[in-house]
């Protein structure tokens, strides 16, 4: 059972996560785009909810909006201001500036969605159903809530039991909480909850030996009610059907002293039907799930379920419910409520009879012609009778023949089997109906100990909420009826708490009196001949039906009740009449309401069960009177304990129930269903808007806005509106003139805001506007702020040129002297003597000194980076000592820290000294590929050898390839002027392509269009679907119910023959009888004047009757004015109340309501006696015959007549609803079939723009055959160089061999951990060292660097030779001897290149002598790691193996050089086959157009794969920011996961005849999700190799992200630290404002309760003084009662006065805090002016992030649409890697010529190279990020296309037609985005690269340059 699950062990988890609004969402909603004049709420006609939008002009009442992208024109009083992002997720909305039905349900929305159930809306605490299990009722959640005020923690229902037990013990008033809602919404576990509280926290803690304690058993009766009176329905599977009022019981020390409980409205029907998805109650499964051993056998049961008809009709168990463990709860509950042993069997006894009452409702069959009832096999009727102590063969007899009484005799009425089913069931209910009161009571005796003494106490009121259905009958009624008179006390209470504030702050108000909203419906439902009286009457009256009672409330109500109408005939046309509610107008259908009232019971068995054997029976029918001998007439209609009807009794409840809460202090709470599938996180907004109608929350928020809802003290208001007039108020003399000041500036209305004596109260709405103030003067301030720091530094910049224009004036005035002293003679002779002067050698011991100086300079700067590389190691140290010394102190957290530090230390460590075993391994790979390039220049130099013989050789074919060259040259001019053609359609397509391109972009318009087409029809399809399945589902309810019908006609059809045979034989009798009555006639007509003279006196009395009904009704209304009057004089009005009762027993005993009217009946009785005994003497035998014949055929005839009027009615009412479907099905029909139409329509049109498409793909393709033509050679050197790209990959797996020897490395350094500690001095002497070998290592990295670059040139030289060998030899084959000429000058050039490629490798040769210098000066060094060399000399020998490996393959190469001259030969054939090869290509084209689509897939695939490795490689240098971000998105992801895995169990729990076809798509989804892992992990697999030297490339951009990150890190820390000192003071301040406030609230308390306490003693006053004068009127004996009266007057004008001399301490006391509040509010202010600095700051930042993320969105949207065109990206992709080459190369060799002039250029070309390597890392740090973030964007594009085709998959399965077109119209999609990436978006990204490949190159000249000069210097 739900209520008893038992906690794991462990401490209880912290329940703030799912109170408390966390900071990280209360930022996220204050950063929400918001428009505080255009943000706006719209009606979404969709989902019965609201939209956000942007109001974009007004024109009059119309309003247009813009709503998600679309212009929309709404009723100006149809749209509601949105809310600042600050008051999302408020707690009380309430204090929401805008209260309008759209922030309501957003406020309500978005807590639910963030996981707060629990909201305030005023005095209301609203519970939405989580659907899920949260730890917030836990022991550790109630002691957060114990002594605290519902302010001063979060929203709970432990807040209101709180505020309940609090109010109790402060005023001594009783209290009451009550909780209404829907079924499913909570109600019964939220009233579990509140009892669970109180008797946890206010447990007495006494307790008899032996016997269990009183809070065990208050808790223990909700197994007992739950299992009798809680049943699985649609909505719920653990529902309570009835209301119960349980009181909780005081002590006057505030503990436990008992408890007792109400039930009203109990489900009786259930017993005897349930539908197909719902259970009967849960403790007929409890007994029959074997958790009692012996039970069965004592109730007689069997094994199975199923065998008994009342419980099996519907669902048989529930999977959130274990019938098991609730039994046994159920068996301990009963023994801990003090249940004897027979007592607990009687309950389950009579729970087992009423399963085999079911079974025998089957057992009655039919016998003769009148279908008499009978029973045939009596086992079920032996086990009923055994059950219930009763006879069993007197049980059948009266079940069949039920005993009457007519006149003064007694006679047996026969029954038919219906009849006597119809028995059995209602004696079952009432069995059920009063067994379970008879359990209720017996626990309240139980939990009632008359020993505790009762102070006060809590009520919590559990009951159904208003409920409006289709189908509206008697139960709705009734329940709507209660929550009217619940909304009039709620609306009471609450307005009178806002109205008494309003009068003590000082208010000018007039109060309002709310409650009389709904006195109307309630005056229509209690007043005299109104609903309530005229339903009494028609069950009253014998021959009532639903028709007569119809028309009788049509023709009394109709007109004369404004709140009585005629029905709706949507949704029930069968309708009856409609109530004009509070919440909504209701229509209510009256079928069935009269017998419902009645319940009609068979007294004969009541009398039997009276007298049986069963206790618990015979207690449960005490108070019915049976059918004793002297029986009063109205026995049938006697029932309800004493009440005459169902509604009388349920009204007497009711005003008990009102006049319990009217004496208590009530507080609310409202139960909310959040949908209708149980799906955490869901929400359905028309279900939801739904509900707060139906239970007031709107109600109450209309009151709220009625007045003054928003309020703020006046401190609050002087803090946060004191920049609007901060001069007016610091004049002001208090806070309140302040606060005046402040509105009368603004020029605020007078009627938009109240001052009160503490507070400043608001319209609704008014503190949005003064937010909007506040923000325009803060924007003018930093404006001017802004100014003047600009003009600030306009000044400073001027200033600067100023003072440079000065200098450049003292620049020339010197350089004037310079020139005219060098013409001065004196000058020529001071420059010829200065020479031989001493004091001229001062310049050279100044240059000499300065010499010295500026070495020491430059040195120096050397120097002090190495005392701040060492300070910093030394800082470092000490902070890891500090760090140490503080986890030592604080425990292991630091000391994870500290661990976590030397782990990243250590692994650092470990990858420099990787990466110097790399370096030393690439040198003796070096040396290997300069011997194999030595080796390759010999092969080469004997290459060119063999060609200059084959030249020779060619040279003497010369002369016989003349001709050939004359028809070759032909040739040529006709291929060029077919070239010129070419051209000029290739500008022609050109141009065709623009066209084209705009054209597409219409088209794309058009597209979009119609895909937005497309998606509103296919949502408008998607709800016909469900209207039709709606339709359909009820067509075939309809259909089962007319073939029931159908079936019922044709048994009635039977009977009716039967009937008509037996009419024939009574038409013969009578025939023979007729004679006999024609002699009877004339002694008839003699009796007929007797009879009229009878008549008038019946007339007679009649009119009396009226006469005296009338005089009740006047008695009634006095009666209702004496009880408005003297509404608390309790004795006067029962004695009246029970004088009405004897004169209603007396009208109702005798039959006329008269004592006149019994003795002329009786008069009437013994006239009719003797005339009946007159015609006894004369005809008796006769007339027992007619009489018995008579009553026969008019029993008979009447049950047939009603059979046949009830199926007329079912049938009339059956093809009302078939009509009524039939019209709803043709019109779903019809729209369908429009949306067919246009979905047809669309498709066409889609045809016609795929053509179109494809017409232009065809076109493309012919222009791209054109430029691959033209582009073959260009192919062909591509294909070179991808050779080359594979070879150097396989270097660089080489490279990741050497990685592992780094791994190795680590593991050794993990090993020395444990040392760590004792080793800190030699650590650091190693560190030092370590860091110089590193820059060692950094400069020889740089060298190897060069010599890899200069490598890869001459390999790419050689290649590039190699190449133009082969192109010549083909040229030269092909156009003959004619090309001799330029095969020279090939010749000449390629001895040249092979000149450059000697060069090259003698400067390869120099580099590498210098690297070997390099190395024998580190060779000392290197010493202390020859293990860690002895690895890499093993990788050293497998590159060497690889170098190998790379001979062979040139020598491969060369080979194909040989084979090149049979290629020529083949390209001659290729040459004459041309034209059928161009047959065969256009195959091949249609093959690739097939497989284009595969391999953009596969683009997509590994393009996704490419961002996520990227993304994998920069995760440790994305910023914080990112980092939660994408933490965010993934939580984010999970919960739509988890909410839609939720969602789909839902779905299966409530659709289970869809569980096969849902378990077959499940599997199916598995299998694809599978194999798309395979695929992904096959495709990383792959991918991974050939992105391995990204690794490298991005390794520096890596470590500049770790540095910076470090950076950040430590500025986090340190702005953190600030934060957290100043959020200390923060909490500081306002820990002493609480405390002062709450202060004044208990201050305030202190004196609201003196004021209540002495309105109290008013109240008894004025309660005493009426008594007093009651008593004076009635006798003069209470003159003492008077006199005790004025005693207490006395005293309590005496407590007046001493509450007075509190009253004005307790002001003092406020005044007193008040001051201290004001200190403690300029602290306050100080520190969030400073707070608001720091977040204008964060706020500026964050903006700035956004900006650059839209930038990026931008940028990934566009790189994302590339992903789809592999081919081209890796075009793009090698042209970028040979250009990057190339400026590789470019840098090299500056780098080198750099080097060179080292000497002379000193520090400044070292310092321009370094600025240099610095802007290159950062453009491929700014790649790298930019290629993670379309990344991101590609992973986001095929999530969103994976869940479109899952979503247009599951579509497809439930209508196939339409499945075709979603594939259709998915296919049209994929081709525009493709098209689309395909000729846009390209050339966007190539001139993007273009535009930084250029800047790249003007860096390199302006860094060329700059190197030039230096070599110049």
């Amino acid at each position: 059972m739900p209520g008893h699950i038992k906690k794991t062990s462990g401490p209880d988890p912290d329940p703030s996560p799912w109170l408390e609004v966390k900071y990280e969402l209360k930022m996220k909603n204050k950063a929400k785009p918001y428009d505080p004049k255009n943000s706006v709420w719209v009606p979404n006609k969709a989902d019965g909810g609201y939209l956000e939008g942007l109001i974009e002009s007004k024109d009059g009442a119309k309003v247009t909006v813009k709503v998600n992208g679309e212009m929309k024109v709404f009723k100006e009083d149809q749209i509601c201001q949105v809310n600042p992002g600050n008051y999302d997720c408020a707690e009380d909305m309430a204090n929401l500036t805008y209260l309008g039905d759209a922030c309501v349900l957003w406020n309500s929305v978005i807590r639910y969605k963030n996981e707060l159930i629990y909201t305030y809306s005023g005095l209301f605490c609203i519970a939405i159903n989580p659907y899920k299990r949260y730890p917030i009722y836990t022991l550790r959640t109630m002691e957060l809530y114990i002594g605290k005020r519902r302010n001063e923690c979060w929203p709970h229902i432990f807040a209101i039991a709180e505020g309940a037990y609090q109010g109790m013990c402060g005023s001594g008033i009783n209290q009451s909480i009550l909780i209404t809602g829907e079924s499913g919404a909570g109600k019964t576990e939220n009233t579990k909850k509140v009892i669970s509280y109180f008797a946890t926290v206010c447990s007495s803690g006494k307790r008899k030996e032996g016997e269990a304690s009183l809070e065990d058993k208050i808790v223990q009766t909700n197994p007992v009610l739950e299992a009798w009176g809680n049943a699985k329905t649609v909505r719920n599977d653990n529902s309570s059907r009835f209301g119960k009022f349980i009181r909780i019981h005081f002590n006057s020390a505030g503990k436990l002293s008992g408890a007792d409980m109400v039930v009203y409205l109990l489900e009786k029907s259930r017993l005897t039907y349930q539908q197909p998805l719902e259970r009967c109650y849960h403790a007929f499964y409890n007994i029959m799930s074997d958790q009692v051993p012996d039970i069965k056998e004592k109730c007689l049961l069997s094994d199975n379920i199923l065998d008994y008809w009342f419980v099996s009709q519907g669902k048989l168990t529930v999977p959130s419910i274990d019938d098991k463990e609730d039994m046994q709860f159920a068996d301990e509950a009963f023994d801990i409520l003090g249940f004897t042993e027979e007592e607990k069997y009687n309950v389950f006894k009579c729970t087992a009879a009423l399963m085999h009452m079911g079974n025998l409702t089957k057992d009655f069959v039919p016998v003769g012609k009148e279908e008499q009832a009978e029973i045939k096999d009596d086992t079920n009727a032996q086990k009923v009778a055994a059950l219930c102590g009763i006879d069993c063969e007197w049980m059948l007899t009266y079940f069949c023949k039920p005993k009457l009484k007519v006149g003064t005799e007694w006679v047996q009425k026969g029954s038919t089997c219906q009849g006597a089913a119809s028995s059995v069931s209602g004696i079952a209910r009432g069995i059920y109906e009063r067994s379970f009161r008879l359990v209720v009571e017996k626990c309240n005796e139980t939990l009632c100990d008359p020993t505790m003494k009762k102070v006060t106490y809590i009520g919590v009121l559990d009951i159904a909420g208003f409920e409006i259905f289709d189908y509206n009958g008697f139960e709705q009624i009734c329940i709507n009826y209660v929550n009217e008179k619940l909304q009039q006390f709620f609306n009471q209470h609450m307005f009178t708490l806002e109205q008494e504030e309003y009068v003590r702050e000082g208010l000018d108000w007039a109060n309002v009196d709310f409650g009389m909203d709904l006195q109307k419906c309630i005056d229509m439902f209690e007043k005299p001949m109104a609903f309530l009286a005229i339903f009494e009457e028609e069950s009253l009256f014998p021959k009532a039906t639903d028709k007569t009672f119809a028309e009788k409330l049509m023709s009394n109500m109709l007109g004369k009740w404004s709140q009585f109408a005629k029905p709706n005939p949507r949704p029930d046309p069968d309708a009856h009449f409609a109530v004009i509610h509070y919440a909504a107008t209701v229509s209510y259908n009256l079928t069935g309401w009269l017998e419902k009232n009645k319940d009609p019971l068979n007294d004969t068995i009541v009398e039997m069960i009276k007298n049986g054997s069963n206790a618990l029976m015979v207690a449960s029918f005490a108070d019915h009177p049976g059918q004793p001998l002297e029986a009063p007439k109205d026995q049938d209609r006697k029932k309800k304990g004493g009440g005459k009807t169902v509604s009388s009794y349920f009204k007497g409840q009711l005003d008990d129930l009102m006049t319990t809460l009217y004496k208590t202090e009530p507080h609310f709470i409202r139960c909310v269903v959040p949908n209708t599938h149980k799906q955490p996180g869901g929400v359905e907004s028309d279900l939801v808007m739904h509900q707060y109608q139906c239970n007031g929350v709107l109600a109450g928020i209309a009151i709220c806005r009625a007045g003054f809802p928003n309020k703020m003290l006046y401190p609050e208001f002087k803090a946060r509106y004191n920049i609007l007039g901060a001069s007016l108020v610091a004049k002001a003399k208090n806070d309140k003139a302040a606060a005046g000041a402040v509105l009368e500036l603004i020029k605020l209305p007078a009627e938009k805001f109240r001052l009160g004596h503490t507070k400043v109260f608001f319209r609704a709405g008014i503190l949005g506007v003064m937010e909007e103030t506040r923000e325009d003067k803060i924007g003018s301030v930093l404006s001017w702020l802004q100014s003047g720091a600009r003009g600030k530094a306009s000044r400073m910049q001027f200033k600067k040129l100023q003072d440079q224009k000065l200098a450049l004036y003292a620049c020339q005035r010197a350089i004037r002297n310079y020139f005219t002293a060098k013409t001065w003679l004196w000058m020529q002779i001071w420059l010829a003597i200065k020479p031989n002067l001493k004091c001229t050698q001062f310049g050279k011991f100044k240059k000499e000194y300065e010499d010295k100086i500026a070495l020491a300079e430059a040195n120096i700067d050397g120097a002090l980076e190495e005392r701040a590389k060492v300070q910093a190691v030394y800082d470092g140290l000490a902070g890891q000592k500090n760090e140490l010394s503080l986890a030592l102190k604080s425990g292991g957290s630091a000391v994870q820290d500290i661990i976590d530090k030397t782990t990243r230390i250590e692994g650092q460590a470990a990858d420099v000294q990787g990466e110097l075993a790399g370096v030393m391994n690439r040198i003796k790979g070096e040396k290997a590929q300069k011997v194999a390039l030595e080796g390759q220049i010999g092969k080469i130099n004997a290459t060119v050898a063999q060609l200059e013989g084959e030249v020779q050789t060619q040279e003497g074919v010369l002369a016989s390839a003349e001709q050939d060259r004359a028809d070759k040259d032909d040739q040529i001019r006709t291929l060029k002027d077919e070239i010129s053609h070419q051209s000029d359609m290739i500008t022609k397509l050109g141009k065709e392509k623009r066209s084209v391109g705009d054209g597409r972009q219409k088209t794309e318009e058009d597209i979009q269009a119609a895909e937005d087409k497309c998606n509103h029809l296919s949502r408008v399809k998607g709800k016909l679907e469900q209207a039709l399945d709606e339709s359909e589902d009820a067509l075939e309810r309809e259909k089962k119910v007319k073939g029931d019908v159908e079936k019922a006609k044709r048994k009635i059809e039977g009977d009716l023959k039967l009937t008509q045979e037996a009419v024939s034989d009574l038409e013969r009798v009578k025939a023979e009888l007729s004679g006999t009555v024609a002699r009877k006639e004339k002694e008839g007509s003699a009796l007929g004047a007797k009879i009229d003279d009878e008549a008038t006196l019946a007339s007679k009395y009649s009119k009396q009757a009226k006469e005296l009904l009338a005089r009740l009704e006047e008695l009634d209304e006095e009666l209702v004015v004496e009880r408005g009057a003297r509404a608390k004089a309790e004795k006067s009005r029962t004695m009246l109340k029970k004088d009405i009762e004897d004169i209603a027993s007396r009208l109702e005993e005798a039959g006329s309501n008269t004592a006149t009217q019994v003795e002329l009946n009786k008069k009437r009785e013994a006239e009719l006696g003797r005339i009946k005994a007159e015609l006894e003497e004369l005809n008796i035998a006769q007339e027992g015959t007619c009489a018995a014949l008579r009553m026969k055929h008019n029993n008979t005839m009447g049950d047939l007549g009603e059979q046949i009027d009830n199926l007329n009615s079912n049938k009339v009412k059956s093809e009302k609803d078939k009509a009524g479907l039939e019209l709803d099905l043709r019109d779903a029909r019809l729209d369908l079939e429009d949306a067919v139409k246009g979905k047809a329509e669309l498709d066409k049109t889609g045809k016609l723009l795929q053509g179109s498409i494809v017409d232009s793909n065809t076109r493309l393709d012919e222009m791209a055959r054109a430029l691959n033509e033209a582009e073959s050679t260009k192919k062909r050197l591509q294909v070179e160089n991808q050779d080359l790209n594979r070879q150097i990959e396989e270097l660089e797996a080489a490279i990741a061999n050497m990685n592992k020897g780094k791994i190795s490395v680590t593991t050794q350094l993990e090993d020395t951990k444990s040392l760590a500690d004792a080793e800190a001095k030699d650590r650091a002497a190693l560190l030092t060292k370590f860091k110089m070998m590193s820059t060692d290592l950094e400069n020889l990295r740089e060298k190897l660097d060069n010599e890899a670059m200069r490598k890869s040139d001459a390999l790419k030289a050689l290649s590039k030779a190699q190449a133009e060998i082969q192109l010549w030899k083909s040229r030269y084959e092909t156009e003959g001897m004619g090309r001799i000429e330029e095969l020279e000058g090939a010749r000449a050039k390629l001895q040249a290149k092979i000149v450059e490629n000697e060069e090259l490798v003698d400067v390869l040769q120099t580099k590498v002598a210098n690297a070997e210098k390099s190395k024998g000066r580190l060779g000392s060094d290197l010493d202390d790691i020859s293990m860690e060399y002895e690895r890499v000399h093993a990788a050293a020998l497998i590159t060497e193996k690889r170098a190998k490996n790379f001979d062979k393959v040139l020598g491969e190469w060369l080979s194909k050089a040989s084979d090149v001259a049979a290629e020529v030969g083949a390209s001659q054939d290729e040459g004459r086959n041309y034209s059928s090869e161009l047959f065969r290509l256009k195959a091949a084209q249609d093959e690739a157009v097939e497989q284009l689509d595969i391999v953009k897939r596969e683009n997509k695939n590994l393009a996704d794969e490419i961002k996520d490795l990227l993304d994998q490689l920069g995760e440790g240098g994305r910023s914080i920011h990112d980092l939660d971000k994408q933490r965010r998105r993934l939580e984010q992801e999970k919960e739509e996961l988890q909410a839609a895995l939720e969602e789909a169990e839902a779905t299966l729990e409530m659709e289970e005849n869809k569980v096969l076809r849902a378990q077959l798509e499940l599997a199916q989804v598995r299998q694809e999700i599978d194999r798309r892992v395979a695929e992904k992990e096959d495709e990383f697999n792959n991918t991974r190799k050939n992105h391995a030297r990204a690794m490298d490339s991005i390794g520096a951009s890596i470590e500049t992200e770790q540095r910076a990150k470090g950076e950040a890190l430590r500025v986090k820390k340190q702005l953190e630290g600030e934060i957290n000192e100043l959020e200390i003071g923060l909490d500081h301040a306002n820990k002493a404002n609480s405390e002062g406030l709450k202060s004044v609230k208990r201050y305030q308390g202190q004196l609201r309760e003196t004021i209540q306490l002495f309105e109290d003693e008013a109240r008894a006053r004025a309660q005493i003084s009426e008594q007093v004068g009651i008593s004076e009127r009635k006798a003069g004996a209470l003159s003492g009662e008077v006199e005790e009266s004025k005693a207490l007057l006395d005293g309590a004008d005496r407590a007046q006065r001493q509450l007075q001399g509190d009253i004005a301490d307790s002001r003092a006391a406020v005044n007193n805090m008040q001051t201290i509040n004001g200190r403690d509010m300029t602290a306050k202010r100080q520190l969030e002016s400073s707070i608001h600095t720091m977040q204008a700051e964060v706020d500026g930042m964050l903006i700035a992030a956004k900006n650059a993320e839209e930038k990026s969105k931008k940028a990934m949207v566009d790189a994302a649409r590339l992903a789809d065109e592999l081919r081209a990206e890796q075009d793009h992709a090698t042209s970028l890697a040979s250009a990057r080459n190339s400026l590789n190369n470019q840098l090299g060799e500056l780098e080198g010529r750099l080097a060179d002039a080292e000497a002379a250029a000193m520090k400044g070309g070292k310092s321009a190279m370094a600025k240099l390597e610095m802007k290159i890392r950062e453009l491929e740090a700014e790649l790298g990020s930019t290629q993670s973030r379309t990344g991101e964007a590609a992973k986001a594009f095929q999530r969103a296309e994976r869940k479109a085709k899952e979503l247009a998959f599951a579509q497809g399965e439930d209508r196939k037609n339409q499945d075709r077109m979603s594939e259709l119209a998915g296919k049209l999609q994929m081709k525009i985005k493709t098209y689309k990436q395909q000729i846009e978006e390209a050339e966007e990204i190539a001139a993007l690269n273009l535009a930084k490949f250029r800047k790249a190159q003007q860096e390199l000249e302006e860094t060329e340059e700059r190197a030039k000069l230096a070599m110049v210097l």
